[in-house]
């Protein structure tokens, strides 16, 4: 897998988010908190292990779950995310789930995924399917710092699973802070969504603006990464796809989502991770934004809440009558501890503007 970088004003755009996608409807759509959602009654879970972050795929007979998991013996749920592998089980309705194992761990030291191996996506390609996956190394045993790549591992049936071998994608420092900055105690660079469309493979990544002004809040520099590639090997990185300033230390788990005839961008930010005026509501969770089909631009800034953060690192899937539902990692609450349980689909409706909502505020049954 080759990278480039480049620049190009294809991304830039003098327009804003406003014009290009609509006038938001209400401050009250954009900040307040959707309705309680209830807990599912059959979630996927390891009854030894945390299972957190996952993906989807679909090979039109199976569902293929890939999660994050690490091992509940660790004590401290903080302390998975440095002891992460990648899992893998199947259903056949999103529900019913038939855990395969481990399919992708840890590399050696020295390498790009050295600590644990993150979030990613799975989409097909011409021999089978490639996974694109977060490699991340921490810097020492007692502190969070930390550096995020992303590599990619192809299977020829989505069970057994071969790395790629280098290099990887990192943090181009023309647009992307990096550690060397010293603004942000770990190099973000996870999460990789890729999607084909207008002719491109594009990929939405987990990111931090480079900070240009010092008066900039350092908290407040989440944007949307993006390259692109012809082959899913080639890669070019470009500039961002969304502004920093929008409230958002980081944006999790992106997904660009179509519904209703609508483009949209998934993502997720905890409470913890909110800046500006975003932080008097002190709401985190699942998140949705606009995103413009022609430039890929996102308005990050006009972003609803879309779950609470009970729900976390939530994907759109279809199941196979077509319909849209949520599934994502339950996080328990601020009175709970750590769920790490993969939730049932939580069903997807528009809300009176076309966006995506939660119906009722219930679990789809």
């Amino acid at each position: 897998m080759t990278v480039e970088t480049r620049s190009s004003g294809l991304w830039e755009t003098s327009s804003t988010a406003a014009e290009l996608f609509g006038r938001p409807h209400g401050v009250a759509h954009e900040r307040g908190a959707p309705p309680p959602c209830e807990r599912a009654a059959m979630p996927f879970e390891i009854p030894d292990r945390w299972v957190w972050d996952c993906w989807i795929a679909d090979d039109g007979d199976l569902f293929h779950l890939f999660y994050l998991n690490a091992p509940r013996a660790l004590g401290d749920p903080a302390l998975r995310h440095r002891n992460a592998v990648i899992g893998h089980a199947t259903s056949t309705d999103l529900r019913e789930w038939t855990s395969h194992g481990t399919v992708l761990e840890p590399g050696a030291p020295g390498e790009f995924d050295a600590t644990a191996t993150w979030t990613g996506c799975v989409v097909p390609q011409t021999a089978g399917w490639r996974m694109f996956y977060t490699g991340s190394v921490f810097l020492a045993p007692d502190a969070h710092t930390n550096v995020e790549s992303i590599g990619a591992a192809d299977s020829t049936d989505l069970h057994s699973w071969s790395k790629a071998p280098s290099p990887v994608l990192r943090a181009d420092p023309r647009w992307y802070e990096t550690l060397a900055d010293g603004t942000w105690p770990e190099e973000a660079w996870r999460d990789p969504w890729v999607f084909f469309d207008w002719d491109l493979w594009h990929m939405l990544i987990t990111s931090r603006a480079k900070r240009t002004e010092e008066s900039a809040d350092p908290r407040d520099l989440g944007v949307v990464g993006h390259a692109t590639s012809r082959d899913l090997s080639s890669w070019t990185i470009g500039e961002p796809l969304s502004a920093p300033g929008a409230g958002f230390a980081h944006l999790e788990v992106l997904q660009a989502l179509e519904f209703e005839g609508g483009h949209f961008v998934l993502f997720s930010c905890d409470r913890t991770h909110l800046a500006g005026d975003r932080m008097s509501d002190r709401a985190g969770g699942v998140w949705v934004a606009p995103r413009d089909p022609k430039t890929g631009w996102c308005a990050i800034e006009h972003a609803r809440l879309l779950h609470d953060e009970s729900l976390y690192a939530a994907r759109a899937v279809r199941d196979r009558e077509g319909r849209l539902s949520l599934i994502g990692f339950m996080n328990g609450s601020s009175t709970e501890e750590f769920g790490g349980r993969i939730s049932d689909p939580i069903a997807l409706v528009p809300d009176p503007d076309g966006w995506p909502s939660i119906a009722n505020g219930t679990v789809a049954q």
